[in-house]
């Protein structure tokens, strides 16, 4: 059990440096701020489609009032000398003139509010690219580093199991146990009337008591596994 906590203790150091690795902060960092940007862009996108979406109904409007103007003037250029025909149809395309120049001034307005949209959507999208590509960067740096460390995890977990099986059934989930209550230190050795983990000393009839219990034993102050010998 002593070898197996020594092994755990490897584990837990190693998986400890692999989410200690700066360059791993850098990358969590990176991933919250392009996340706080591609929420920006949700918002960005919103507005630009709504803006399209207004600027078609505009050029929709025009498209018909141009169609319009266009049926006028073939009425009026057939009319001859039909003065009240030509009138009506004159005064019809006036109106219709008048819409058409106000459309255009629209057209205008959100045509550059799109832009501005557009130019704001381009700097996200250079934001969010320029993240990932440092990120990747990043990333390439510490990947011997980080597969090494994961790599030794996987070998240190192999020998773990190995001397898990080593052992009584119920004594590894007794360990298991003991462990994950523990800090992951679940096993020491009972030293001069001392835990060898919490270093409480344990006098009189608990020493006896638990010399009693050997070869392993349960500490009375931090209720860790003693090996007693």
């Amino acid at each position: 059990m002593l070898e197996m906590q020594s092994v755990d203790l490897e584990i837990m150091q190693a998986k400890k440096k692999r989410a200690e690795l700066p360059q791993r902060i850098k990358v969590m960092v990176l991933r919250k701020k392009r996340a706080e940007i591609e929420g920006k862009l949700e918002q960005v996108l919103a507005l630009q489609e709504k803006a399209e979406s207004e600027f078609r109904v505009l050029e929709d409007e025009d498209t018909q009032l141009a169609e319009k103007q266009q049926r006028a003037q073939e009425i009026i250029d057939a009319s001859g000398s039909d003065y009240r025909k030509v009138e009506s149809h004159s005064k019809e395309m006036a109106g219709t003139a008048k819409r058409r120049e106000t459309l255009s001034e629209l057209m205008l307005a959100k045509s550059a509010e799109l832009d501005k949209i557009k130019a704001v959507h381009k700097q996200i999208d250079d934001a969010i690219a320029a993240s990932q590509a440092e990120e990747d960067r990043i990333r390439t740096s510490f990947e011997a580093e980080d597969k090494g460390l994961v790599n030794t995890v996987s070998e240190l977990t192999a020998r773990h199991d190995e001397l898990a099986g080593t052992l009584p059934a119920k004594l590894a989930d007794l360990y298991q146990r003991t462990a994950a209550k523990s800090g992951g230190v679940a096993v020491g050795r009972l030293v001069e009337g001392q835990c060898g983990v919490c270093r409480a000393q344990i006098d009189g009839g608990r020493l006896i008591e638990l010399q009693a219990q050997a070869p392993l034993g349960v500490c009375p102050n931090c209720k860790r596994l003693l090996v007693i010998e």
